[in-house]
C-alpha cells in the first residue's frame, strides 16, 4: 500500500522560504507521478506543481511558477516542494499525492486531483504579511 507523509509546513513571513517534503513508500513500480496540491480555507484543491519520476517532467501552476521547485531524491523516496518568496496567498494546507498513471505527463491533466489516487494527511503553511 502506498502511503506518502508530508512535513516541512510552518508559519513564515512574507518573502520568507519553507521547503516541505514527501516520504514515500509502498511503491511497486519505479515511475509514477507525484504532485502537490494546495486547499485554503473556503477553496477547492489546486494543483501546484507534479513530476514524472520515469522521466522528469514537470508542471507548475501560473501561481508559483519561478518561486516553488518540485524535486525527488530516489536514494530516500522523497519529493521536496522549495518554496521562495512566499506571499500570503500561499496560506494553505499543501497535500502530497501519486499515482501509477501517468496523467501527470499531460499539461491538461497533470493538475486535476483525479489524476492522483494516493495522498497524504497535507501539512500547513500559513504566510503572514
Amino acid at each position: 500500500q502506498v502511503q506518502l507523509v508530508e512535513s516541512g509546513g510552518g508559519s513564515v513571513q512574507a518573502g520568507g522560504s519553507l521547503r516541505l517534503s514527501c516520504a514515500a513508500s509502498g511503491f511497486i513500480r519505479s515511475s509514477y507521478c507525484m504532485g502537490w496540491f494546495r486547499q485554503a480555507p473556503g477553496k477547492e484543491r489546486e494543483g501546484v506543481s507534479s513530476i514524472y519520476t520515469g522521466g522528469g517532467t514537470t508542471y507548475y501552476a501560473d501561481s508559483v511558477k519561478g518561486r516553488f521547485t518540485i524535486s525527488q531524491d530516489n536514494a530516500k523516496n522523497t519529493l521536496y516542494l522549495q518554496m521562495n518568496s512566499l506571499k500570503p496567498e500561499d496560506t494553505a494546507i499543501y497535500y502530497c499525492a501519486a499515482d501509477y498513471r501517468t496523467l501527470c505527463t499531460s499539461f491538461r491533466s497533470w493538475k486535476g486531483t483525479s489524476a492522483y489516487n494516493y495522498w497524504g494527511q497535507g501539512t500547513q503553511v500559513t504566510v503572514s504579511s
